[in-house]
C-alpha cells in the first residue's frame, strides 16, 4: 500500500488517506472548498462514523460531488487534538467519498467559526446591525484557518485542477490560494446576501481583496452582485462593469469574472420521492385531522422570521374565527449554533410564542401549532412538503433559500400555494408565489388567508408556473454554469475586462 501523504499547517500534520484508497480520479479535477464536507465524522468511544452534513450548502452541492469526479476539501467536524490513529481513521474514511480534511483545533472553532464567521460576518452580511465589534484574535484565528485551506488546497491540487471555493467562512482563500497556486482557475461563491454596506466592518477591505483573488466571483442574484460591485469600488477603489449581474471587476489589471447564477435543488429527485409509498402514507397521516395546514421549515436562526410567522398565525386566527378548530400550522426547527447564548434565547421566544398561541386557542380535540425542534429524514421531509396547503417561507432575510424550490419540486399534484418573503434571494426567481414582507404582520396574515381563500385553478396556474421554473434551472445547471464559467478562457476573460 502507498505511503500516506501529510497534508496541513506546519503545527498540525494530519494521517492523510493513502492514494490507493481513492477512487480513481479524472486527469483534471474540480476541488470543491468549504467550511465542512458532505459527511460530518463523529467520534463515539474511539468509533469514527460517518453522517450527512445538514444545510442548503452541502445538500445542494452533494448530487454535484457525486458526479463531478471531484474532491471536496473542508473541516470534517472533528478537532484536530484527537490521537493520531484516530485522525489516520479519519482520514481514510473521508477518502472513501473522495474528501480531504482540513485541521482545525478545538479553541479555532470557537474564534474562526462561531464568533467570528458566525457571530460578525454572517449578521453584517444580512444587514444586521446587532453583531459584536469584532474581537483582533478571532480575526487572527479567521486568517490563520482561511490559510491553512489554501495550503491544503495548493497542496492537493494538479496542474489543469479547476478550485471551487465556497461560502463566507473561506473570503480569503482566493488570494490565499494564488500566491501560493497562480496556475490554478478558482472561483468563489457567496451562498449569503451580499449586504447594502459593509461600513461596520473594520477588516472590509482584506475580505473583499481575498475574494478578488477569485477568477470568477458567484452571487444568487444580479442585486447582490451588484452591491459587490458598489462594495469593491467604494472600498478598494476598482474599477467595476456590472449590466444585470454580470460583469468583471479589476484586480490590478487582471479581470475577475462576476456573475450572478442561482443554486437550486434536486428537481427530479424531490419529484420521484413525492411517488414513495412511505411519503403518501406520511402524507395522509399528516391530513388525517382535516382543515387547511400550513407548514414551516427552517433552521433555527434570526434571519429566518419564525417568530413574525408565529404572530401572523396568532393575528389570521383572531381575525379569521372560523378557522379555529381547523387551521394548523406544523412548524420544524432544524437546531443551529446551540451554544451561541443568543441562539438559546431566541429558541426560548420561539418556544414562548407557540405556547402562548396553543394557550389562547387550543381545545382538547385540536391544537393550532406542532412545533418540532430537530431534524427530520427525507421521507418526513418530502411529505411535510407534499402535505403543505400553505408553506411558508418567509425569511427576514436569505441568500436563495432552498426550502421555496424544495417545496416547488414536490408538488407534482400542482396544488398547494407558497408564500414567499420578498427579501429571499428565491423571490427574484418565483415570482408566482405570493411575495410578502415578512416584516409586516399585517400583510404577511393578510397573505395566509389569500392563500387559503385563493381558487383551485389559480393554485394550479401559480404552481405550474413554479415549476417550469425550478425544473428548467435545477442545481445540475446551476453547478455548470458556474464550472463552465470557471472553465472558460482566461485570456478572452482578461480582454473582455472592465474598460475593454
Amino acid at each position: 500500500m502507498t505511503a500516506p501523504r501529510l497534508l496541513g499547517a506546519p503545527e498540525v500534520r494530519p494521517d492523510i488517506r493513502p492514494l490507493d484508497a481513492r477512487r480513481v480520479a479524472p486527469a483534471s479535477r474540480v476541488l470543491i472548498v468549504s467550511n465542512r464536507l458532505p459527511s460530518t465524522v463523529r467520534v463515539d468511544e474511539g468509533r469514527v462514523q460517518l453522517t450527512p452534513s445538514a444545510g442548503g450548502l452541502a445538500t445542494g452541492l452533494r448530487g454535484v460531488h457525486d458526479a463531478a469526479g471531484s474532491t471536496w476539501i473542508g473541516w470534517s467536524g472533528a478537532p484536530a487534538e484527537l490521537p493520531s490513529a484516530t485522525r489516520r481513521e479519519i482520514a481514510l474514511r473521508l477518502a472513501e467519498v473522495d474528501a480531504l480534511g482540513v485541521p482545525i483545533h478545538g479553541p479555532e472553532i470557537a474564534g474562526f467559526y462561531q464568533r467570528f464567521a458566525n457571530g460578525v460576518l454572517w449578521p453584517v452580511l444580512h444587514d444586521r446591525d446587532d453583531h459584536p465589534d469584532p474581537d483582533p484574535d478571532d480575526w487572527a484565528t479567521y486568517r490563520a484557518v482561511n490559510a491553512r485551506f489554501a495550503a491544503v488546497v495548493a497542496e492537493e491540487a494538479r496542474p489543469g485542477d479547476r478550485v471551487w471555493v465556497h461560502d463566507y467562512h473561506l473570503m480569503l482563500v482566493p488570494r490565499l490560494l494564488r500566491a501560493r497556486r497562480p496556475d490554478l482557475r478558482t472561483g468563489f461563491f457567496l451562498h449569503t446576501p451580499f449586504p447594502d454596506s459593509m461600513a461596520s466592518l473594520p477588516q472590509r477591505r482584506t475580505l473583499l481583496d481575498g475574494i478578488l483573488g477569485a477568477d470568477v466571483v458567484g452571487f444568487h442574484t444580479p442585486a447582490y452582485a451588484a452591491r459587490f460591485g458598489d462594495a469593491v469600488r467604494a472600498t478598494l477603489g476598482r474599477d467595476v462593469e456590472l449590466a444585470s449581474g454580470a460583469g468583471f471587476a479589476d484586480d490590478d489589471g487582471r479581470a475577475v469574472s462576476v456573475h450572478a447564477c442561482p443554486m437550486s435543488v434536486d428537481a427530479a429527485g424531490f419529484a420521484a420521492r413525492a411517488t414513495d409509498p412511505r411519503v403518501i402514507r406520511r402524507v395522509q397521516e399528516l391530513r388525517a385531522a382535516g382543515g387547511p395546514l400550513f407548514v414551516g421549515v427552517d433552521r433555527l436562526d434570526h434571519t429566518k422570521g419564525i417568530p413574525e410567522r408565529l404572530a401572523a398565525f396568532e393575528r389570521l386566527l383572531d381575525e379569521r374565527p372560523e378557522l379555529r378548530g381547523r387551521a394548523r400550522l406544523l412548524q420544524l426547527a432544524v437546531p443551529s449554533r446551540e451554544d451561541v447564548p443568543a441562539y438559546r434565547e431566541l429558541r426560548a421566544r420561539v418556544e414562548a410564542l407557540v405556547a402562548r398561541v396553543n394557550r389562547r386557542f387550543a381545545t382538547l380535540a385540536w391544537q393550532p401549532v406542532t412545533y418540532v425542534y430537530g431534524s427530520v429524514d427525507e421521507v418526513e421531509l418530502s411529505a411535510m412538503y407534499c402535505a403543505a396547503d400553505v408553506m411558508l417561507v418567509t425569511p427576514l432575510r436569505d441568500g436563495m433559500n432552498l426550502v421555496a424550490k424544495e417545496f416547488v419540486a414536490s408538488r407534482i399534484d400542482e396544488k398547494g400555494v407558497l408564500v414567499l418573503g420578498e427579501h429571499a434571494g428565491a423571490a427574484a426567481e418565483l415570482r408566482a408565489a405570493l411575495l410578502v414582507d415578512p416584516r409586516d404582520a399585517g400583510e404577511l396574515s393578510r397573505a395566509y388567508a389569500r392563500a387559503l381563500d385563493m381558487s383551485p385553478a389559480e393554485r394550479r396556474v401559480r404552481m405550474r408556473r413554479l415549476r417550469a421554473r425550478v425544473d428548467a434551472h435545477d442545481v445540475r445547471r446551476w453547478a455548470d454554469e458556474c464550472l463552465a464559467l470557471l472553465g472558460a478562457d482566461l485570456q478572452a476573460s482578461e480582454r473582455r475586462g472592465p474598460g475593454r
